[in-house]
This record gives structure tokens, C-alpha cells and sequence, in this order.
């Protein structure tokens, strides 16, 4: 019998995801005898042209990395939906847009503008030259691709059968998916989260919660926190109460917060709005004007609240902050 086929590939990401799956040590080899790999360009080299080529739904399992930020990650997430039959939004970046979806806090005029003209390592951009989709050369015409104004997850382009979560996986849930798969049992519900679990990261955290009330807010760097008790009640933003348990709480077995990487936990529509509920019951006051003094200690509320799922908030983008 001819092996199922596997597909992978990176749209806007950081490239962690692709390490993660290595992460899985010497269970890739058995990836690699249980699977045909017929598109995996990080890894080896394969041609656009490839997947072209193939019959649409010849592909078994595509594990999609990265967000959606300019034509061609839209190009390929729509060329490997037609060619797959199930199609994975693997990580954070195509589970809610992740690092890259950020830049939905501002605009791609203002992100361009930035980084071509603005930026001090541009000084040598005198005439503020900016990247054309099209420019003719004489060996013949350089296309790159169009940024887009909104960065997007996989699932707001096209239709995705299942979500991995994770900034990036953990290998030991990303073996879990392919040893689900390669069993052969029934797969579960369209939409499924996999290689995650159903409760909040504080129920896999072993630190103990004492509801305390606080009064001050501080950064990882500008406290010594005691190791055995809750970081949030110890006045750091951790969201572990806004997140999605499976990673194993990692984060904060190593005395550092939770980032909130696994996603809203199971029928939260918005992880900072969840966050926000959350900081309700440790702020000790009920005067509103120390209450704002209190939550204007948080550097980046935005960037710290939606860092990984901006892209399926209910803001999606702001033009301004």
C-alpha cells in the first residue's frame, strides 16, 4: 500500500514550528516510514510547481504554519487547501495570527513608511525607496509579494479542518496528532483543537493559588518572585488564566509567566478580554480612579493581552492606539 502523504509548510512565522517538529527527536524517523513527505520546502527542495501539479485531495495531512501577510502565504494556503484532505492550522500563527498579527495594531503605511524611510538603519535609503510588487530588470521582470494591511490566521482565508496550538507546539502533543492520525481511528470533529486539553494553564500549574489582592503591577525583571506561589498573585501579569491548558504550564515551572501561546481556553470568544475578567479579582481597590492607576502599571496591555491571538479577537485590527 502506498503511504499517506504528508505536507508542511511555513507561511508568516518565525520558523519555531518547523523546529518543534524536529523536536519530536528520533520519532520523526518514524514520520518519515509512515509518511510520504511530498512538500516540505524549509526542509527540502520543493518547487511551488510540485504542488501544482498534483490531483486536489492527494494530499492526506497538511500541517500549515505562520499567519497570512502578503499574497503568496494566501496563494500556497489556498493551493495546499485544494491538494489536501485535511488540513491543520499547526501553531499559533495560523491558529490567531500570533507575533505577525500585531501589526494590526497600525497600519502597513505606517509599518512601510517605518522601515524604509524612518528607521535609523535606513539612513542610507535617501531616496525612500519602497519595495514595488513588480520591478523590470533586464534578465526580465522581479515579482515579489504584496504585503497585506491586515495580517490574518489561516482559517479567516480559508476553510481549516483542525487547529494544534502553541508558540510553538510542544513535541510531545505534536506526537500525539501524528500517532492519533497514524492509528487509524476515526478523526475527530471538524474544528477540533488537538494536541491541547480542555481547561485553563492554571489547572496544570503547580503553584499555589492564595486569592490574594494587589496593589501594584511588575515586570519579570523588577521583582524576586517566590517560586511556589501564583505570579499573578504575586503582582505579574501571567495568562494562565486566559489560556488554554496542554502545554504542561511550562512557563511558569521555569519561574517565568505565562505568555498565553495555547489560546483561549474552550468557549472564550476573546483571550484578552478574558485576561481583563481575570485582573478584576486580584486589583485591591474599588476606588475607579486607583483601579486606573493600578492597570496603567501594565506596560503594552495590548501587545501583552493579544500577543498571540490578535488576528481572532473581537478587535482584529485597530488603525490607531
Amino acid at each position: 500500500m502506498a503511504k499517506p502523504k504528508l505536507a508542511l509548510y511555513w507561511a508568516s512565522s518565525c520558523g519555531g514550528c518547523e523546529i518543534a517538529v524536529l523536536d519530536i527527536q528520533e520519532k520523526i524517523l518514524d514520520v518519515a516510514n509512515a509518511f510520504d513527505i511530498v512538500f516540505w520546502p524549509v526542509a527540502m527542495d520543493f518547487k511551488y510547481d510540485d504542488v501544482r501539479k498534483m490531483e486536489d485531495k492527494s494530499i492526506d495531512l497538511c500541517l500549515f504554519n505562520g499567519a497570512i501577510r502578503n499574497s503568496e502565504n494566501a496563494e500556497l494556503a489556498h493551493l495546499l487547501r485544494a491538494k489536501s484532505k485535511a488540513l491543520v492550522a499547526f501553531g499559533s500563527c495560523a491558529h490567531e495570527g500570533c507575533i505577525p498579527a500585531l501589526a494590526n495594531l497600525t497600519t502597513k503605511d505606517a509599518i512601510l513608511k517605518w522601515v524604509y524611510k524612518d528607521s535609523p538603519s535606513t539612513v542610507s535609503n535617501n531616496g525612500a525607496v519602497y519595495p514595488q510588487t513588480h520591478t523590470k530588470m533586464p534578465e526580465g521582470e522581479i515579482e515579489i509579494p504584496e504585503m497585506w494591511e491586515t495580517v490574518k490566521s489561516l482559517d479567516q482565508v480559508i476553510d481549516v479542518d483542525y487547529y494544534v496550538p502553541g508558540c510553538p507546539p510542544q513535541p510531545f502533543q505534536i506526537w500525539n496528532v501524528i500517532e492519533y492520525i497514524l492509528s487509524g481511528k476515526p478523526l475527530p470533529p471538524k474544528g477540533s483543537v488537538l494536541g491541547a486539553d480542555e481547561k485553563t494553564c492554571c489547572d496544570e500549574c503547580p503553584r499555589e493559588r492564595k486569592e490574594k489582592k494587589i496593589k501594584k503591577f511588575f515586570r519579570p525583571y523588577e521583582i524576586l518572585s517566590n517560586p511556589n506561589e501564583c505570579l499573578l498573585d504575586q503582582g505579574i501579569i501571567c495568562m494562565g488564566p486566559a489560556t488554554r491548558s496542554g502545554c504542561g504550564a511550562l512557563c511558569t515551572k521555569a519561574n517565568m509567566p505565562c505568555r498565553g501561546c495555547y489560546g483561549a481556553p474552550p468557549n472564550v470568544v476573546d483571550q484578552g478580554a478574558k485576561m481583563v475578567s481575570a485582573l478584576s479579582s486580584v486589583v485591591d481597590s474599588q476606588d475607579p480612579n486607583e483601579i486606573d492607576e493600578i492597570l496603567n502599571q501594565i506596560v503594552d496591555p495590548l501587545g501583552t493581552f493579544y500577543r498571540f491571538s490578535m488576528a481572532h479577537s473581537i478587535l482584529k485590527r485597530v488603525d490607531k492606539i
